[in-house]
């Protein structure tokens, strides 16, 4: 079949309206406007070549690919859906939970340019220093590289989401003019979370300045099928691309980066094995292995006589002039290692007593973000109602709170939000099962530890005895955190994600030897010189910070990174 070629970006003049290739003549002005292709729209199977390829324009993709562009380097950037929501290309993501319950596969990544922070709350903090070192106390943890090292890119990352004053820590309270509960410093202190206003920043929309670079060509409906690597194994030579119906893509590039997120980047290394028999970068059988999540959980009641000032104290802020902000309870990294255990966060939360079931509320939510389909319009109708919920944390006056907490009979709990041990066993893996292109899907096992657990059940053991120190009330840790069980309930009345952030992180994990992970320090494959990752999938620890500052911290560093490998080739 006669593939139209686009050879790189010499290659393709644009003459008026119509994209001119020298050797084929007109293209299909249908299919392929400036440098933005739809490969479904094609009319014939195409090759491109790139200095270097991208596949996945979620966050990670997305910044990476800016970074190149701005550095003048020709650049191929893959997504797997269109501009928006699509159905049938969503469906490609479907797999079987074969561990733990969990979230449908399909329902917990979007599809589509933007990736998942379509629907992102843009909640934000750097991973803590500790997160990055080796912890006897905690297996397979340490990173081969430290905060410092990321320090310049948490700071390019929070920028680039308008974070405004880069500050993270206690001194929050000061600046909002509130005064924190009395917590010793050993046992109890407060980080804060910072918000991204802007909904959906990764959209087609406000990245116009890829769509008309003319260094950047966007493939759109290009779906990953395979990598091939070359026949010492030591790279890269191509990746193979499909639509639903059919049409091929063939990408060839001097560096592939994989942005496809902690479930699919698994996935493509493992069914590339036409060479490497185990899968690409898996020679040691790590990739899928340590997948984490930040499991959700209802860690204690209290008993106070007045539930609601913890909650408004504690509550998400919204300073005249700034971004929003929110504390979180953290224990101290000394406390962590006296006690043996992980580096997490847990909130306060007012809600009915849990037995009788989520409050209207809740249910209207969930059924919203479960029963529509994330298109344009829907995700419209899911973020008006989450501005609704944020104008009432505002607004919401203390005297009214108290009254509607002593009417609803209302109980002040805490949640966890927790970090995950890595775990091997935890893990992605091929299914027997085939998409609608013919490619094996992804099964996830995913498992948690005793240490998940005991983390959590100190952690209220903890906050209890603050508690009673300050007179502030009576703490008590559930049941469930005793039950010898290293599974976590799926309690529906936890909050808006009950099980967990939906933050998935492992799989390719970073590490100093192939033989503990799948990249090095720098995001590259193991013994694949051309070959990187973006993303969370390459978090060694997760910590309980969310992924989203960090992965984008890593893909600048990526970018500088491979800058300077191209310019030594060159």
């Amino acid at each position: 079949m006669l593939h139209a070629t686009i050879c790189n970006i010499g290659c393709v003049q644009n003459c008026g309206k119509r994209l001119v290739h020298p050797h084929f003549g007109k293209l299909n002005e249908s299919w392929i406007s400036d440098m933005l292709i739809d490969l479904e729209k094609a009319t014939a199977d195409v090759t491109l070549e790139a200095e270097i390829c991208i596949v996945g324009a979620g966050a990670a993709g997305v910044a990476l690919a800016r970074d190149l562009m701005k550095a003048g380097r020709d650049v191929c950037l893959l997504e797997g859906g269109g501009m928006d929501y699509d159905a049938n290309t969503q469906s490609l993501f479907e797999g079987r939970n074969i561990g733990m319950e969990y979230y449908d596969l399909d329902h917990s990544r979007l599809r589509f340019f933007g990736g998942t922070t379509n629907i992102w709350g843009g909640r934000s903090i750097p991973l803590d220093p500790i997160d990055f070192e080796k912890r006897d106390w905690v297996p397979h943890s340490g990173w081969p590289l430290t905060l410092d090292d990321l320090q310049e890119y948490y700071r390019i990352a929070h920028d680039s989401l308008e974070l405004g004053e880069y500050d993270y820590e206690a001194s929050n309270w000061d600046k909002l003019g509130l005064t924190p509960l009395d917590f010793d410093q050993q046992k109890i202190r407060t980080r804060f979370w910072r918000f991204d206003h802007l909904a959906e920043r990764f959209n087609s929309k406000r990245s116009e300045d890829l769509v008309r670079a003319q260094n950047v060509r966007i493939v759109l409906h290009a779906n990953t099928t395979g990598l091939r690597a070359a026949e010492n194994a030591a790279g890269i030579d191509s990746l193979s691309a499909s639509t639903m119906h059919g049409r091929r893509l063939e990408v060839k590039a001097g560096h592939f980066v994989l942005a496809c997120g902690a479930i699919e980047n698994a996935r493509l290394l493992l069914s590339s094995n036409d060479v490497d028999k185990n899968g690409i970068g898996n020679q040691f059988d790590q990739v899928g292995r340590y997948f984490m999540e930040h499991p959700h959980g209802r860690v204690a009641h209290i008993e106070t006589s007045d539930p609601a000032a913890f909650w408004a104290l504690h509550r998400k802020r919204f300073p005249e002039g700034g971004v929003p902000v929110a504390p979180a309870m953290v224990l101290p990294p000394a406390l962590q290692q006296q006690l043996g255990i992980l580096n997490s966060a847990a909130t306060f939360n007012l809600q009915k007593d849990p037995d009788r079931g989520a409050s209207l509320s809740k249910r209207t939510y969930m059924n919203l973000k479960h029963a529509l389909s994330p298109t344009t319009s829907k995700r419209l109708l899911w973020q008006t109602w989450r501005g609704g919920l944020n104008w009432l944390q505002r607004h919401v006056s203390m005297p009214l709170l108290r009254t509607v907490v002593k009417a609803k009979r209302m109980n002040l709990y805490v949640m966890a939000r927790a970090e995950q041990a890595p775990n091997p066993d935890s893990r992605v893996c091929l299914s027997a099962e085939r998409d609608a292109l013919g490619c094996q899907r992804a099964d996830l096992d995913w498992r948690l530890c005793a240490l998940d657990k005991e983390t959590m059940l100190q952690f209220g053991r903890v906050l209890g005895q603050e508690f009673d120190r300050l007179g502030l009330g009576k703490l008590t840790t559930c049941e469930w955190l005793e039950d010898g069980r290293p599974e976590w309930p799926v309690d529906m009345t936890v909050g808006n994600h009950p099980i967990g952030g939906y933050h998935h992180m492992g799989t390719t994990r970073m590490s100093t030897s192939p033989k503990n992970g799948v990249v090095d320090a720098n995001c590259t494959v193991h013994g694949y010189h051309n070959l990187h990752i973006a993303g969370s999938s390459v978090f060694t620890t997760g910590g309980w910070a969310n992924p989203t500052l960090t992965l984008l911290a890593l893909a600048h560093r990526l970018g500088d990174h491979l800058n300077s490998l191209m310019d030594k080739e060159s």
